[in-house]
């Protein structure tokens, strides 16, 4: 299929803040989570440059995580559909900037300004461009998340587990997917059955161990939704994080991150999040506090907005309880 990149725009989104970081409590959530030559590149792009997102593309490498978290967030800015097809003209061919540009397509299509089968056609045209890259299906996997149907959620979570196993992003799309899906028993679930399994495959050195928590929050989100769980973290503890599986789930994520956590990792502050919510959420504000002096300012709006309440007020009533009681 041709590359058809749109016409260019001439309105500019404002750059970031100084640093790229909005102050800690500015109520603010940045996508970046401190990727400091993400968030150079992204204000470039935000000023119509795009020759610094092609420069850290190229040397972002095959490091899938990394280089599926970078272009996610380049993707967002909402001009970078344009910037990409920019890109695209000056370097017809080019896999990154189709990539970009696909990415882009698929973050219009979420918000309602693009056609969903057009994003899809330009994510399929970048995976013929580059078919060893998971990233392509990352946004044919966004997609399905937010528009369904489950069916391609499915399939597109199998094309990119091919290409990489480990898959961050993609495992946590997937197990949201199936949280919403109904319940075997009170403890029995099948998106707690397949972060398990995901995590026991894993290395033993892999993010992918906190997976399970992942799974947890999701469903309290869906119980929340529901009204069958309260708006957590709370004083007492919620009765969802604190059955058998939950615990033995809690124990073993975060004994996992004592010994082998990764700073490097680019989406490390999401885990820290869902571990910080989740040990909130059982009553244990001493595990807590110490996940939240590692989390500093990189708050996420995930899992803090599946309480029902503003995400931000949610992360800061939690770290507050924790300092006060750990």
């Amino acid at each position: 299929m041709p590359l058809t990149p749109p016409p260019p725009v001439t309105d500019r989104a404002p750059s970031d803040p100084p640093g790229g970081l909005a102050p800690e409590h500015s109520g603010t959530f940045d996508a970046a989570l401190g990727d400091a030559e993400l968030l150079a590149a992204r204000a470039a792009l935000a000023q119509g440059r795009w020759q610094s997102a092609r420069s850290l593309l190229l040397h972002t490498g095959d490091e899938w995580d990394r280089r599926g978290h970078r272009l996610t967030v380049l993707a967002a800015d909402p001009g970078a559909h344009s910037r990409a097809g920019q890109w695209l003209l000056a370097e017809p061919g080019s896999a990154d900037a189709a990539t970009l540009l696909a990415l882009a397509l698929v973050h219009r299509a979420i918000r309602g300004e693009e056609d969903p089968e057009h994003a899809r056609a330009s994510c399929r045209t970048a995976a013929d461009l580059a078919p060893a890259d998971p990233t392509p299906w990352l946004g044919l996997l966004l997609l399905a998340r937010a528009l369904g149907p489950e069916a391609e959620l499915t399939a597109a979570f199998k094309e990119l587990r091919a290409r990489h196993p480990e898959h961050h992003h993609g495992h946590h799309l997937l197990i949201a997917g199936l949280a919403e899906r109904p319940p075997g028993g009170p403890e029995s679930h099948e998106a707690y059955d397949t972060a398990e399994r995901a995590a026991a495959e894993a290395p033993a050195d892999s993010p992918l161990a906190v997976l399970p928590v992942v799974a947890y929050a999701e469903r309290h989100r869906v119980l929340a939704a529901a009204g069958l769980a309260p708006a957590v973290p709370g004083p007492a503890p919620c009765a969802h994080w604190t059955g058998p599986r939950a615990r033995r789930v809690l124990r073993a994520a975060f004994d996992w991150w004592l010994e082998w956590e990764h700073d490097e990792h680019p989406r490390r502050h999401l885990d820290l999040n869902h571990l910080a919510f989740a040990m909130s959420a059982a009553g244990r504000p001493a595990e807590a506090a110490a996940l939240f002096h590692r989390i500093g300012a990189h708050a996420t709006r995930a899992p803090w907005s599946y309480t029902g309440q503003d995400p931000w007020a949610a992360f800061h009533q939690a770290r507050t309880h924790a300092l006060a009681h750990g």
